[in-house]
């Protein structure tokens, strides 16, 4: 075997530098944005699932997870079945292994599947969140990656994203 092989990849070429700069501004302009409306607000814009969602919006825009109505629809309906779960189980140990599987369903069965989503039933019941938790952040934080997603990825190719709404 020669050493050249050693160091051959089937992963993926480091795309353009222009790809990289836009991916950086978006992400940043966008937990920036959820931080400061966090911050001025008094709500809670920010939730740590939404920076694995900006990767996937900002880092992959033609994958389908990273598509509005996988970031919208999966993050709201794996909030929703963690609020389920806490509301009718509690937040016992195996109510988390419960809530983050019936959620990877529930997605799959609305053709939502976002995998940063899959942790918002953590999230859920580790702060024991309110109903309200459905509509702020979860709807309004990934309504908001959604839009800087759209005009972020759009600069880099006009009308690329995204690849379909519903």
């Amino acid at each position: 075997m020669q050493i050249k092989s050693l160091f051959k990849s089937n992963a993926p070429a480091v795309p353009e530098l222009k790809f990289i700069g836009l991916s950086f501004l978006g992400v940043l302009l966008t937990i920036a944005m959820l931080s400061y409306l966090s911050f001025f607000s008094g709500y809670v814009w920010l939730m740590a699932p939404f920076g694995a969602s900006c990767v996937l919006a900002f880092g992959l825009p033609d994958s389908p997870l990273a598509q509005p109505r996988s970031i919208i629809g999966g993050h709201c309906i794996a909030t929703l079945v963690g609020l389920i779960a806490l509301n009718l189980l509690g937040d016992a140990w195996w109510v988390a292994a419960i809530a983050v599987a019936a959620a990877l369903a529930a997605m799959q069965l609305s053709r939502t599947l976002h995998a940063p989503a899959g942790a918002n039933p953590l999230v859920v019941l580790m702060a024991h969140a309110p109903i309200s938790f459905l509509f702020m952040p979860t709807l309004a934080g990934a309504v908001l990656i959604v839009a800087m997603a759209c005009a972020i990825n759009n600069l880099r190719v006009p009308h690329s994203y995204p690849r379909y709404w519903l």
